[in-house]
């Protein structure tokens, strides 16, 4: 993977500015949580957002075993282009999914996990880090090594990637995109100084 090509989502959107600060950073896709996190948006917040974002960007949610319909409901009001499944869904239960693009998140402790993944055909595979209690957003990495070899399709690397490791991620694993979080935040919050180093690693600069 070219390291130029190496798309960047920024996860856990909470408000416009932000959301516009990724964009105008260089993020290519940007993560909006409807799940029970501290970073859960309503839905009418998130349509609020993404009707303001420029042409181009993905828009992104992130979902944790709700039912199928429930999914595109939300996503056909908000707006979402993708869907980013972070619970026990069903290589049957991503099938299901229509009219969106389908992300399905992977805990990753040992090739076994690999091994799971393969099961599902879905248009992007995430590689986390499983943390008790947790789904994503851990801020913690993983053996990076375990996904160097995944080769079932498109491979979004995510898990503790900040902008002091990204590069070492990429140049390892070479996957289609790298997704973050805790890693672009202080106290909790996003800071656009860190997703605009994070990007700049990301690219290479």
């Amino acid at each position: 993977m070219n390291k130029h090509s190496v798309r960047i989502k920024i996860c856990g959107i909470g408000d416009l500015e932000t959301a516009l600060g990724a964009v105008e950073a260089g993020a290519d896709a940007l993560g909006f949580v409807f799940a029970p996190s501290r970073r859960m948006l309503s839905p009418d917040k998130a349509r609020e957002i993404i009707k303001r974002l420029p042409p181009f960007i993905s828009r992104v949610g992130v979902f944790v075993n709700l039912p199928a319909d429930q999914v595109e409901q939300i996503a056909g009001y908000t707006g979402l282009d993708t869907v980013q499944l972070h619970g026990d869904e069903s290589p049957e239960y991503c099938k299901a999914i229509n009219g969106y693009k389908v992300i399905k998140s992977f805990s990753v402790s040992g090739e076994q996990d690999m091994e799971r993944a393969m099961m599902y055909e879905v248009d992007g595979y995430l590689l986390d880090t499983p943390a008790r209690g947790l789904r994503g957003g851990t801020g913690i990495a993983f053996d990076w090594k375990l996904a160097a070899c995944f080769s079932a399709g498109p491979l979004v690397l995510a898990g503790g990637l900040c902008p002091e490791n990204v590069r070492q991620a990429i140049n390892l694993v070479r996957p289609y995109a790298v997704d973050v979080s805790s890693g672009v935040e202080t106290e909790g919050q996003k800071d656009i100084n860190k997703i605009k180093h994070f990007v700049r690693r990301v690219k290479g600069d």
